[in-house]
């Protein structure tokens, strides 16, 4: 008989299954048993940034996405778990920038291009190594063997095909527009990107000058030397007899053409009900100025200082302007009011440096041009019709190919879509996927490869990092090639992000598959929410509240993390994490292993070399009345988990196998075996269904908590209790109550 400890250790199991599972090959699709009848099921692990370590975030998508994978596997399916990690550009530059200007006192550009890039690939290298150990850790079932990088080579190439292909199709063009400008980072960041915070300002009042009919209303005064029109709604009786007129005016020095316009935009009740128009330095007034053909006057840098005015303001930072010209407003009396308001200011998101809209000449994916789509899988779009890429992103959702869960985020989606502009998609960064495009005198070559011959030389800025990410479900399977694993794994099953990311990368990924493969990139999206401390705060350094998932599994064991974060987490909604919560399933795992052993020491003590094909259930008259309750109780427990995970309600398949092994086997069941144990007319049927619980509870047990129960399973085929080697390949149990166990 086997002696076990009193408690289970995970700090002593976990390495060693984790090496049991990786070593028995069974990650890898290709090597399960009867892999080649089985139905693929694929996920793709959202790449985390190669910028340092996991946080509690990544370790809750980790063990969300490992728990449909395990049990998908369990099913019979082809299950691959792809994983890799992102180049990150903006946030990897910036974290090497930082430690090389803390450690060594230089910039950037001090080193050079090519020195600089080496760094950061070297620090990149260093932090991938860090995470595949944290997501090993974690107890991910991940298939090593297909590992990917969005900056490794056939990433590259993938990310250089795309380019050329869209180039080719007028999808992606350069042109001089408004954009959003990081002063602080120096870089061209997209609209998502920008992070608002709310900040005190002040709404100034005023008018151009003393003969200006209108007074208009801002909070950044420095922008109105860059005015070229007022824009006013063409119902606004107050200012119809204005429409069409053009005045001139030196506004703090500088001089100023204003036209009057009407536009359908202006809300007529907001302010004063007149806009003044800054096409140079606002996207909204951008748009206003090419529906009227308005000039673009830029007054600001790419510092954030002024370009226009005499000594007292040229070259100065905006906020220094914005006092010059209001002081200024005041002494020519033409400043009517000032009021204390409350303002969202855009910032990045990565640097926190103040966004400037500013005209750069930049590379962009138009996304309402029309153009055939080559080759097409997408229900209700034949290959060779006219779509824009606005059209396949909002179709592949519309036609229920793609579902997205919960569904308040369809509404979402579309209203993303519908207001969505040209993606920029250059950075102003050296490291980077750089733009495949090379440039001598006014010729213009973009390919694949670089052009023969000298003179040529490449463009300089990189991609947005979203667009190497966008290729992810299908360059990690192989493409530009068309390989087995892109014929047999895409579209994927299932894309299990948190909803911040929807439209980073979800709606990209969707643009970008059907655009290229004429295929979905997956079939549904689980949103999951964000993890948050006890408080419902953002975990973030400047709060100091963040946890390590690490210091948790060494405190209580990977299954007790695992099973604390999924308990209570809806889909979509925000998880407030709880160090007790991990502590207490740190005691469920003990519990788990008390019955355990109980099973093997107390019930089994005579079931020598037992062999599980011949046990049993017994008929149900000879059934005491505990026997019955447990067995349907299991029955309706293995059902309600199984449709649980099948329907992603991870939650509620973890209270609902909680309850059951804790609540009505651990509490009710086996205190009522006791005494039919020593009854010698129950007491062999009692030991079955013993086992029998046992065995449907470690399988219905093991997406969420694979460790423990891997471990009581290699107890059980010791004994000779089970057939499978391993609890991670055996079949998911069927809900039948007199089935084997």
């Amino acid at each position: 008989m086997l002696e076990l400890q009193k408690a289970y250790d995970p700090q002593q199991h976990e390495e060693g299954i984790y090496k049991r599972w990786e070593d028995s090959g069974f990650f890898n699709p290709d090597n399960l048993p009867d892999a080649k009848t089985r139905e693929p099921f694929t996920i793709s692990l959202p790449p985390p940034n190669v910028t340092g370590t996991l946080h509690m975030g990544h370790a809750f998508e980790d063990t969300v996405q490992d728990i449909v994978i395990r049990f998908q596997r369990m099913l019979g399916k082809k299950t691959l778990w792809l994983p890799g990690t992102d180049h990150a550009p903006i946030a990897t530059e910036s974290k090497v920038a930082k430690m090389l200007e803390k450690d060594e006192g230089k910039r950037k550009s001090d080193l050079g291009r090519e020195e600089f890039v080496n760094r950061v690939k070297k620090f990149a290298q260093e932090s991938h190594d860090t995470i595949v150990n944290q997501v090993r850790s974690m107890g991910a079932s991940v298939d090593w063997s297909r590992e990917a990088y969005t900056f490794d080579e056939k990433r590259n190439l993938g990310v250089r095909t795309a380019f050329k292909r869209m180039y080719d199709q007028g999808l992606i063009y350069r042109g001089f527009k408004v954009v959003n400008w990081d002063v602080k980072g120096q870089t061209v960041i997209s609209d998502d990107e920008l992070v608002y915070v709310e900040r005190p300002a002040k709404l100034y009042t005023f008018r151009y000058s003393t003969d200006f009919p209108i007074n208009i209303s801002t909070t950044r005064p420095e922008t109105k030397v860059g005015d070229t029109a007022v824009a006013v709604h063409p119902d606004d009786a107050r200012y119809q007899k204005y429409i069409g007129q053009e005045y001139d005016a030196e506004f703090c020095g500088v001089p100023v053409h204003v036209k009057i316009i009407a536009d359908q935009s202006v809300e007529k009740d907001f302010g004063t009900g007149a806009l003044g128009v800054t096409p140079a330095h606002s996207m909204i007034d951008a748009e206003i100025a090419e529906r009227h053909g308005l000039p673009m006057k830029q007054v600001i840098n790419e510092f954030g200082k002024m370009t226009v005015g005499d000594d007292t303001m040229m070259g100065k930072k905006t906020t220094e302007a914005r006092e010059i010209i209001v002081e200024w407003l005041k002494e020519q009396k033409l400043l009517e009011k000032e009021e204390d308001i409350k303002q969202n200011v855009s910032t990045a998101e990565r640097t926190g440096g103040v966004i400037e809209p500013l005209p750069k000449l930049q590379w962009f994916v138009n996304v309402n041009k029309e153009f055939p789509l080559a080759h097409s899988e997408i229900a209700g779009i034949k290959t060779g019709e006219m779509v824009t890429l606005k059209k396949l992103m909002s179709h592949a959702v519309e036609s229920g190919q793609i579902t997205i869960q919960p569904e308040r985020f369809e509404k979402i989606y579309f209203h993303w879509i519908e207001n969505l502009r040209d993606w920029c998609v250059s950075r102003q960064l050296w490291f980077g996927h750089q733009i495949p495009v090379w440039y001598k005198g006014k010729e213009i070559f973009c390919d694949i490869n670089p052009p023969s011959g000298d003179g040529w030389e490449q463009d300089p800025d990189t991609l947005d990092t979203w667009f190497s990410s966008a290729l992810w479900t299908f360059s990690t399977l192989g493409w530009p090639e068309s390989t087995k694993d892109l014929q047999t794994f895409h579209p994927t099953s299932v894309m299990i992000p948190g909803y911040e990311i929807l439209f980073f990368w979800v709606a990209r990924m969707i643009l970008m598959s059907t655009a290229m493969l004429g295929q979905i990139p997956f079939k549904q999206v689980v949103l999951h929410g964000m993890v948050r401390d006890s408080q419902g705060r953002k975990f973030s350094k400047s709060l100091n509240n963040g946890v390590d998932p690490l210091d948790m599994t060494s405190k209580y064991g990977t299954d007790a993390l695992r099973m604390a974060m999924v308990f209570g987490a809806a889909p979509g909604n925000d998880l407030i994490f709880d160090e007790q919560k991990v502590k207490g399933m740190k005691h469920f795992a003990n519990k788990l292993w008390n019955i355990s052993r109980f099973v093997l020491t107390v019930i089994l003590r005579e079931a020598k070399n037992l062999d599980p094909s011949v046990v049993s259930l017994p008929q149900d008259d000879k059934l005491t009345e505990a026997d019955k309750t447990i067995l349907a109780e299991l029955v309706q427990a293995t059902k309600d988990v199984t449709k649980h995970l099948e329907e992603f309600r991870l939650h509620e398949a973890a209270q609902t196998v909680y309850d059951f092994v804790w609540h009505k086997l651990a509490d009710v069941y086996l205190e009522a075996s006791k005494p039919q144990l020593l009854n010698e007319a129950t007491a062999d049927n009692t030991k079955k269904i013993l086992l029998h619980n046992l065995i449907m509870s470690l399988k219905l047990l093991h997406p969420f908590m694979p460790f423990v129960t891997e471990h009581i399973w290699s107890l059980l085929k010791e004994r000779g209790l089970v057939t499978e080697e391993l609890l991670m390949v055996a079949k998911w149990p069927l809900p039948l109550p007199l089935s084997s166990p």
